[in-house]
């Protein structure tokens, strides 16, 4: 999947719809910027282009900014895995590890499938600088669940 746009003949509000696009997201998800470059039920790769508008107070590209792209890295791959069973995938847990500071650049994020069962799911990933070097690592274990059951 390329960018942030839908998967083409897919409905809105589906959850494959959900599954690989950004669009739907409120403006928090889409302010940290990722964009989607590769999607599957196992993998998926994006960027994001890190700017003062990811800065906290000192200059430094947020925290926040990285756990996001984790999370929602995770929670796109998570659910193309479970989309064809009606569900999605929700984040139970985010434990994202702050490696090294960034003011600016083109960061890359790519999340892969540790485990994938039938009720839970954990995912890998990595946010690595234009020079590999790795800026965080985060690991997510999702809930697949039916959108709109208990």
């Amino acid at each position: 999947m390329t960018g942030a746009s839908p998967t083409p003949g897919v409905t809105a509000g589906s959850p494959s719809a959900r599954a690989g696009s950004l669009e739907q997201s409120g403006e928090f998800v889409t302010s940290a910027g990722l964009i989607v470059d590769e999607m599957s039920p196992t993998r998926v790769r994006g960027h994001i282009e890190v700017d003062a508008r990811h800065h906290t107070p000192w200059g430094i590209v947020h925290g926040g900014v990285y756990t996001t792209a984790v999370e929602s890295a995770a929670s796109i791959g998570a659910t193309a895995a479970v989309q064809d069973r009606g569900q999605v995938a929700v984040g139970l847990t985010n434990t994202t590890h702050f490696l090294r500071s960034l003011s600016s650049g083109h960061v890359i994020v790519e999340g892969i499938a540790l485990n994938q069962g039938r009720t839970q799911q954990l995912w890998k990933v990595d946010v690595t600088d234009g020079s590999g070097r790795l800026i965080a690592h985060g690991e997510v274990r999702l809930q697949n669940v039916t959108p709109g059951g208990d």
